[in-house]
């Protein structure tokens, strides 16, 4: 918390709560939660338990190509589990980057959630990720899911569209909010509460920390579930705060806004451009933006 600054400098640590915007964000945030948790285990919540599964083992495959390897398969059972078929790469980032990656995907979600044109890119993508699967040899569950999100998503693009200008960003929302919370209760089931022969965790610690026990790497993998969420709350709230209201997104999240050379990373990135604006955060709450 702290004084207005409308110069945008040092927004990440002066900044200021709860306009509608954030009142409205923490609320849908709370009955996200609330519904996750109720509804953990029933058949209700079946197809988003399969996608947090989809996007466990996405990461794998991930962490398999940034590291030169080759995915052969990727699959979803419906027991819940699944399995990433790869050879090459690095195996001591690959193995953790299924629990630790799934966190960081629901804290991305939960970013893009604030803004009608970061949803829709990260809608798009998410698609094309649903779409690219159909490539690696999936069983019939992994193919009906991959064709159910793709055609799901792609009717929620029409109807932000064309008839209400905020349906991308709940259903951003609801995906980092529910896919987060499933990580960390997957994490704790899996790894921290049993010892599962097969799992991450039992890897990670046969291959990559020898001398740390399993459920102490799952652990971990749980406090890094929950501190990412955090982080997403807090980057989304700075967004949507007043401070923020006239400064482009990429400015709200670099408070050293001045010219003494330590942005070169991102002056280089863009060309000097400082203008990236993704039109707000849920400014579509109060008010119709249109695309075109």
């Amino acid at each position: 918390m702290g004084d207005d600054d409308t110069n945008g400098d040092n927004v990440l640590t002066n900044w200021s709560c709860c306009n509608d915007e954030q009142t409205l964000f923490l609320l849908l945030y709370i009955a996200y939660v609330v519904l996750a948790l109720l509804t953990w285990k029933t058949l209700v919540a079946k197809p988003i338990r399969l996608i947090a599964v989809f996007i466990h083992e996405w990461c794998h495959a991930i962490a398999c190509w940034m590291t030169c390897g080759d995915v052969h398969r990727i699959n979803v059972f419906e027991n819940e589990g699944g399995v990433t078929e790869f050879r090459g790469g690095c195996r001591c980032f690959i193995i953790p980057a299924g629990y630790v990656g799934c966190s960081i995907m629901s804290m991305i979600f939960v970013i893009l959630s604030g803004g009608r044109i970061t949803s829709f890119i990260g809608c798009i993508l998410f698609t094309i990720s649903l779409l690219v699967t159909l490539c690696y040899s999936p069983n019939s569950i992994t193919v009906y899911l991959c064709l159910g999100y793709t055609f799901f998503n792609i009717l929620m693009i029409v109807v932000d569209y064309f008839c209400y200008h905020l349906v991308l960003q709940l259903l951003f929302l609801y995906y980092g909010v529910t896919i987060g919370i499933f990580s960390i209760a997957d994490i704790y089931d899996d790894t921290v509460l049993r010892e599962n022969k097969g799992s991450d965790s039992v890897a990670c610690s046969q291959e990559v920390c020898l001398c740390c026990p399993s459920k102490c790497i799952g652990f971990q993998w749980a406090i890094l579930a929950v501190f990412f969420q955090l982080i997403g709350m807090w980057i989304a709230l700075v967004a949507m705060s007043p401070e923020c209201e006239d400064l482009s997104w990429i400015n709200c999240m670099d408070p050293d806004d001045g010219d003494d050379g330590d942005n070169m990373i991102w002056e280089f990135l863009t060309g000097g451009d400082r203008s990236f604006d993704f039109q707000g955060w849920w400014d579509q709450a109060t008010e119709s933006i249109q695309w075109n």
